[in-house]
């Protein structure tokens, strides 16, 4: 008896021996990992710029709520997928999430090129207030068909730099190169007279700096992260009035969230629609944040007046909406839609 219990006590005892229990809690080693790339410089949940700051804020409080069953990889400046590529990427399921300006998808989905209409939307409460109207359920359906998850709504403002000379009435455009970021703003620049170039955030300090272009309009936050206070000579700010609103939202394919348990699509429902006044309140630090980053850069900064506004909601009004109108599906009734939230 004594040597059967030895023989069987002795594999046992050794087996022990060599067993390290793991330190890694279950839910944590089958954690699914999500990846958000976006074209905007990268930083920390509480530096930087506010659109790579929203992504990880988003992160960060999706896998608290889910105790780590959701963990995410962000790729800020294009560094996982161009930024041009990206909704193409989430429709196709190639990747999960962006904060994305969707105006760049107008060449592909007519409806995006509303979310960057001039003077179209003249605030960010009324932008907001797109979500629960009738022109953001027109939206949210046409993303959906093709694959695409609204998750935070999030509108920016934007303004203009130039080489030479300011640019705040249509009469200034006249004989430039211009950048207007989307299909929308640069056939109101062109009616105006001026000469389109057609170039990403990420290339707008080389485009500026080679004279590629004159002047280009992009968002506040995009005129302090891509420091193009270093090679502007006047900057026209969104503080007061301006007719560039673009809407960036956080998006997520929505064979990924559909993927997603139930718990889990709520948490990243709830967590995504908590961020929309955070949006908004960066939005604006970041209008008043271009004034005084580029008069300490020493650059000229100007604002627009409500007469300046009237001017160019005028050319807008007979050239981008009325071509908006005239060629995308539905066109004139997205318009009023749109001009009928308040």
């Amino acid at each position: 008896m004594k040597t059967s219990i030895t023989r069987f006590a002795i594999p046992l005892i050794l087996a022990g021996m060599f067993f390290i229990p793991s330190s890694t809690p279950a839910h944590a080693q089958d954690a699914r990992v999500i990846k958000i790339s976006h074209q905007f410089p990268g930083g920390t949940a509480d530096e930087g710029d506010f659109r790579d700051r929203l992504a990880r804020k988003f992160a960060q409080e999706v896998e608290k709520r889910t105790n780590g069953a959701l963990k995410f990889e962000i790729y800020p400046a294009g560094s996982l997928v161009k930024s041009r590529l990206q909704f193409d990427a989430m429709s196709k399921g190639a990747l999960d999430m962006s904060v994305f300006p969707l105006a760049y998808q107008g060449g592909k989905l007519p409806i995006a090129n509303i979310t960057l209409m001039p003077a179209l939307v003249t605030s960010y409460e009324q932008g907001l207030r797109w979500k629960t109207a009738p022109i953001g359920q027109e939206l949210s359906k046409a993303l959906e068909e093709k694959g695409v998850k609204i998750i935070t709504w999030v509108w920016q403002a934007g303004g203009n730099v130039s080489r030479d000379k300011p640019i705040l009435n249509p009469e200034d455009a006249k004989g430039l190169k211009l950048r207007g970021a989307g299909k929308s703003i640069e056939i109101m620049l062109k009616a105006a007279g001026g000469a389109i170039v057609s170039i990403p955030s990420d290339e707008a300090y080389s485009a500026l700096q080679s004279g590629v272009a004159d002047g280009l309009w992009t968002s506040s936050a995009s005129l302090v992260s891509f420091r193009l206070y270093e090679v502007a000579k006047h900057v026209t700010t969104a503080r007061n009035k301006t007719f560039w609103y673009m809407f960036e939202p956080l998006l997520m394919a929505k064979s990924t969230y559909d993927s997603l348990t139930p718990e889990q699509q709520k948490i990243v429902t709830e967590v995504g629609a908590s961020l929309d006044s955070f949006a908004v309140k960066s939005a604006k630090e970041d209008d008043q944040r271009v004034a005084d980053v580029y008069t300490k850069a020493g650059v000229a900064v100007h604002d627009m007046d409500e007469a300046m506004f009237a001017k160019w909601r005028k050319i807008a009004e007979i050239s981008a909406w009325k071509d908006f109108a005239d060629k995308v599906k539905d066109g004139k009734r997205l318009i009023d839609m749109a001009t009928s939230v308040k």
